[in-house]
């Protein structure tokens, strides 16, 4: 068992050892293969790796979303270096994380707490795989706890950042000084003192029971537009879209600044995403854009983000 136990942060690893022999057992390297012709694979590639920990004895083990999609060979490996041929439960594409599960049973799963009395300064560490058969772990404290936005259609309303910047790949688990999962690593940061991102493990506890069972939450289906966007001066400027999208097929272009939606002004991603997510997959969303000089509407019709990449 290959261990690095560099930390990533100034300060030495504060968890004692047994909690982190505790935490590297139940945390696995995941390797995804994707076919080329999946959407996915145009902007996260064909071939990828991540981090994943085990949640459930039953072979359930949680990880990020973006690691996982569209995989159609899919294993996790243990620091033993031993490999599990896995599948996808269920993918959520609100809150950003998977659920996966091999046929192996009593793997040791982490205890989850939920982020209510989470609070600022309070120790954290990250533990990530870095490869098969290998992990790092950083250590340091919360730093943020409340809504976060990103370029893509994706609002986290609690999300957890840390000064640990994640020391490996995505979906590892953040825990606390108790030894409890308090959200999974999804993305690393360049906010200074705001190094990494993690998803709350509460968006799996309110949803685990549908989650376990493959079926998607009460509620989840909503607009999706397929569009990538940066906010800048009380503006929404889109900066890309994703090839054969809903947006892609209305005509929206790179560029193209959002004043507007369904009549309702826009000067921020979060307020956009809001009011797509006010329809349904499928009913039509206008669009008021200011595309050079001059300003259009736009009619689009919505998708199903799981749709379109299932």
């Amino acid at each position: 068992m290959r261990l690095d136990w560099r930390p990533i942060s100034v300060a030495p690893v504060n968890a004692d050892v047994g909690l982190l022999a505790r935490t590297l057992r139940s945390t696995f390297h995941i390797r995804a293969r994707i076919p080329r012709e999946h959407p996915s694979a145009q902007i996260l590639g064909t071939e990828r790796m991540g981090s994943g920990f085990v949640v459930d004895q039953g072979g359930f083990l949680l990880t990020v979303n973006y690691v996982v999609v569209g995989a159609e060979e899919l294993a996790v490996v243990g620091l033993d270096e031993r490999t599990y041929s896995a599948e996808i439960v269920r993918q959520d594409f609100r809150s950003g994380l998977a659920l996966l599960r091999v046929a192996e049973r009593g793997l040791p799963a982490l205890p989850l707490r939920r982020t209510a009395d989470l609070t600022l300064g309070e120790s954290i560490f990250i533990v990530a795989s870095v490869g098969e058969g290998s992990a790092r772990v950083a250590d340091g404290a919360v730093s943020y706890i409340g809504p976060f936005d990103a370029n893509w259609e994706y609002v986290l309303e609690r999300a957890i950042m840390a000064t640990a910047m994640n020391p490996g790949l995505g979906g590892g688990p953040l825990i606390d000084a108790q030894g409890r999962v308090a959200g999974i690593a999804s993305l690393n940061l360049n906010d200074i003192g705001r190094f990494s991102l993690s998803i709350p493990a509460d968006y799996y506890l309110d949803a685990r029971d549908a989650l376990v069972s493959g079926a998607s939450p009460a509620g989840d289906a909503r607009a999706w537009l397929g569009i990538f966007c940066h906010a800048m001066n009380d503006q929404v400027v889109i900066a890309g879209m994703l090839s054969d999208g809903p947006g892609d097929r209305a005509g929206l272009k790179p560029g193209d600044v959002v004043v507007a939606v369904d009549g309702q002004d826009v000067t921020d991603r979060r307020s956009l995403y809001r009011l797509f997510w006010a329809h349904r997959p499928g009913e039509p969303i206008v669009l008021e854009v200011v595309r050079g000089k001059d300003r259009h509407r736009i009619t689009v019709a919505s998708g199903n983000a799981e749709e379109f990449f299932a």
